[in-house]
Parts: C-alpha cells; sequence; structure tokens
C-alpha cells in the first residue's frame, strides 16, 4: 500500500509530546530499577529523570491535547465492567483513545511510579542530598520507607508486566497493533469511536 493511502486510512491519536514521555519512562524507570543495588548515582540520576517526566504527565494530563487528558480517557467503573463484560465476548467497542482498562491501567502506574520516586526522594533526603533535604520529609528515610520504595518500585513492574500482557491482547482482539501506534501516534481509521461523539446531524432543508 503507498504511504499516502497508509496515512489516509489511519487517523493521528497520539501528539509526539506523549509519544516521547512514555518510551523515556519505559527506559529511565527499567534503568532506574535495574541499578538499584550496585550504581547508586546512576539510580538516583534515573530516579530524578522518571519524576520529571511524571511531572510532566500530570501536567499534560491537565492541558495537554484531547488523547492526553484525563478527563478524556479516565472512566468510570460501571463503564469499566461493561468494557470487561465485552472482552469476555471477544467483542470490543474501539476507543480512539485508551480503553476503559488501559485508562485505569495508567492511571495506576502514574500514581505508583509517583510513589516510588517520592520515598525515593525521601531515602536520599536523609543522607542530605536531594530536592527534599533539609525539609521535615528527611527525618523519614528509616528502613520503613526504604521497604515502601522497594514494595512500589516492585509492585511497578508488576503492573509493567500486566500492562505489557494487556496491550499484546488488546492488540490481538482489537485488530490493532498498540505499540506501533504508540511509536507512529496513529490507529487505524474506524467509522465509530466509543470516546467520540460524531458530528450533529447537518440541516439540509432550503
Amino acid at each position: 500500500m503507498p504511504a499516502d493511502d497508509a496515512e489516509a486510512s489511519t487517523v493521528k491519536v497520539w501528539d509526539p509530546l506523549i509519544r516521547v514521555f512514555h518510551w523515556s519512562l519505559v527506559f529511565f524507570f527499567l534503568l532506574a530499577f535495574i541499578t538499584g543495588d550496585d550504581w547508586q548515582a546512576l539510580h538516583v540520576q534515573a530516579g530524578y529523570a522518571v519524576s520529571l517526566l511524571i511531572a510532566f504527565r500530570l501536567l499534560w494530563g491537565l492541558v495537554g491535547t484531547r488523547n492526553a487528558r484525563f478527563l478524556t480517557f479516565v472512566k468510570s467503573p460501571a463503564v469499566m465492567l461493561v468494557y470487561l463484560k465485552s472482552i469476555l465476548s471477544f467483542k470490543v467497542p474501539h476507543y480512539l483513545g485508551h480503553n476503559p482498562l488501559g485508562a485505569a491501567m495508567v492511571v495506576v502506574l502514574l500514581l505508583s511510579i509517583a510513589l516510588v520516586s517520592f520515598s525515593g526522594m525521601v531515602l536520599i533526603a536523609g543522607e542530605g542530598s536531594g530536592p527534599l533535604a533539609g525539609t521535615l520529609l528527611s527525618s523519614w528515610n528509616g528502613d520503613w520507607m526504604e521497604e515502601v520504595h522497594e514494595f512500589f518500585a516492585n509492585f511497578t513492574l508488576l503492573m509493567v508486566v500486566i500492562h505489557v500482557s494487556g496491550v499484546i491482547f488488546s492488540s490481538f482482539l482489537e485488530g490493532e497493533n498498540l505499540p506501533k501506534s504508540m511509536m507512529t501516534g496513529r490507529k487505524k481509521f474506524r467509522s465509530h469511536w466509543e470516546d467520540v461523539k460524531p458530528p450533529p446531524a447537518q440541516d439540509t432543508k432550503p
């Protein structure tokens, strides 16, 4: 299929900033995770990068492009339940942005990674470094905070595994290469999107 025809059969979904954020977060979180024990300096720098990325995503979720905004893609528990039932029937509705379960996973991952970042900064604050050094939070750097940090790091990794599995399954179920769409920013054109209202009917009377 010629390039022009291929683009005409797709629609733009993810803006460049969302795509850069997504793959940068993947890289820096994994880098921080694998360097935690042996390369402390690199671990801390990767953690700072993760913190900045999370801060950006929270801001972009409020003022960013349509499909990046939380109010656009976060759904109610009732909608998530309906979508879950549709999975069981292997006939899922198509969403231009995140599907309801994918949206819930985005929120869980953002919160979990934010807690990993926060607890990490509290720990290094107790050593006299980082943005929280010299604050009351620097006294929280006991063994319990280290356990909190490790728990949420491991919990996040578990959520990442579930997320990747869900993306693979959803790609099969929806007939959409979701990892590719997060690289190109485009999805297949659908005649109906569950999260896009059709334009109002035009009055054709003279």
